[in-house]
């Protein structure tokens, strides 16, 4: 008999999952998914287009809390985990659970999920979220241009909306934004590769993407999220370490993996990081992957504006997944209002409007800054609300994305933009000459 599959997620890697491995697989059956970290996603239904033949009425998405109520009411036999960014601690207390509850417990690994493509593959992926992957795919993709390659970006999924209709998306101007739907951590992955002329794809079904994509690209980059493992075998796999976090590479899943899989760790921020952390970055990052080729990169800062900041009191808005399950308490907005002689940095979260409030609740270790979210036209009114409340002369942007092309924020504001530069030798420019660009 088949057995019954309960698969742990939070749209994006459980997805993946159950297309590359358990739809077409008659030795299990899928009977729900659970959701956490993303707002908004439980209580929907993977839908029977993108579920196959063998699941007719989809299947549904379940909240996590409580999943041993349904390992016990639908009979679940293996528990599978699917989602990322979360410590060995966390990944085990659910095995834990699922193990008490009568199940078995289920990692899938690359052999099972990573699909071929018949184009090269460079896969950019991380030891946490918030180390750097965007800018180091967006350098990557510099290059690879400047050495004659067309270049197509394949972004992990971010399937907020209808899921059905969002199965394969390709974006390459602005107006695709739009007609896409796209959430705010969506368009900060995906305008700054609009801005340079380059073609990105995402969706739910990451094989018919690839497949799609292939016919349009030379090079294919995988610009990974959170710290998930790539979905595609790379011909180079790249994974940023971030030394702010310095330990982080050997205690969090399944970033480690990344570390291990690595042909090249790029260490970034070594520009505001200390000597104690660099040392224990680069001492782990060794003791992972001895073999790995390491390059040494910063993430500076381009503040537009920046003289305004000084002696202001200052309110700064932080890209939201880095602060929120990637456990930063500032960012590169909070950096910039330092280094520019804010008076004061406030603290937004008396002035949290709903969900925003609920956000900072949910996870403590955000600091006095705000998490851009923006999940539905809903959370970013009230963004744009506790913005607004928050009692600060001028708003510093440290969002991939400027906040004004989606909001109005009628304070006087500040952007501040990084990119990355690799420190010394090797550089990203010899490794990937010597890939073959």
């Amino acid at each position: 008999m088949a057995q019954r599959v309960l698969i742990l997620g939070a749209a994006g890697r459980d997805f993946h999952n159950f297309n590359t491995y358990f739809r077409d697989n008659s030795a299990f059956d899928v009977v729900a998914f659970t959701a956490t970290q993303i707002p908004d996603i439980e209580g929907r239904t993977y839908p029977a287009v993108l579920a196959g033949p063998r699941y007719p009425n989809g299947i549904p998405i379940e909240p996590e809390d409580d999943f041993e109520q349904l390992v016990h009411d639908l009979a679940v036999d293996v528990v599978v985990f699917g989602y990322s960014d979360v410590s060995h601690e966390h990944v085990m207390h659910l095995a834990s659970r699922a193990v008490a509850a009568g199940a078995d417990y289920l990692l899938l690994g690359a052999k099972h999920t990573m699909v071929k493509s018949v184009k090269p593959v460079i896969a950019v992926c991380a030891a946490r979220t918030g180390s750097g992957k965007s800018q180091t795919s967006r350098r990557v993709a510099e290059i690879l241009t400047a050495l004659g390659k067309k270049v197509v970006v394949i972004r992990h999924p971010m399937p907020y909306g209808d899921l059905a209709a969002q199965a394969v998306q390709r974006f390459a101007e602005y107006e695709d934004l739009e007609k896409h739907k796209v959430t705010i951590e969506e368009r900060e992955e995906y305008e700054p590769h609009i801005e340079a002329g380059r073609l990105v794809y995402a969706g739910v079904d990451y094989e018919a993407i690839l497949r799609q994509a292939e016919q349009e690209a030379d090079v294919v980059i995988w610009d990974g999220g959170n710290n998930d493992l790539s979905f595609y075998e790379a011909d180079l796999y790249i994974t940023v370490v971030d030394p702010h976090r310095p330990d982080h590479a050997a205690r969090y899943y399944p970033g480690e993996a990344n570390v291990r899989m690595a042909d090249v760790v790029v260490l970034n921020k070594i520009d505001t990081a200390s000597l104690d952390q660099l040392d224990t970055a680069r001492a782990v990052t060794h003791e992972l992957n001895p073999d790995a080729v390491v390059i040494d990169a910063a993430s500076p800062l381009f503040v537009e504006g920046g003289e305004q900041i000084r002696g202001r009191r200052v309110l700064v808005v932080e890209d939201g997944p880095t602060l929120t399950h990637g456990e930063m308490a500032y960012g590169a907005g909070w950096v910039a209002a330092r280094r520019y002689g804010a008076a004061e940095i406030v603290d937004p979260r008396p002035w949290a409007v709903g969900s925003i409030g609920d956000t900072f609740a949910k996870y403590p270790t955000t600091g006095s800054v705000l998490p851009a979210m923006g999940y539905g036209d809903e959370q970013i009114a009230e963004l744009q609300q506790t913005i607004a409340d928050t009692p600060a002369d001028l708003v510093v942007i440290g969002t991939p994305i400027d906040l004004r092309r989606l909001i109005d924020i009628e304070k006087p504001t500040v952007r501040v933009r990084y990119e990355l530069q690799e420190i010394g030798e090797p550089t990203l420019e010899d490794v990937l000459r010597d890939f073959g660009g």
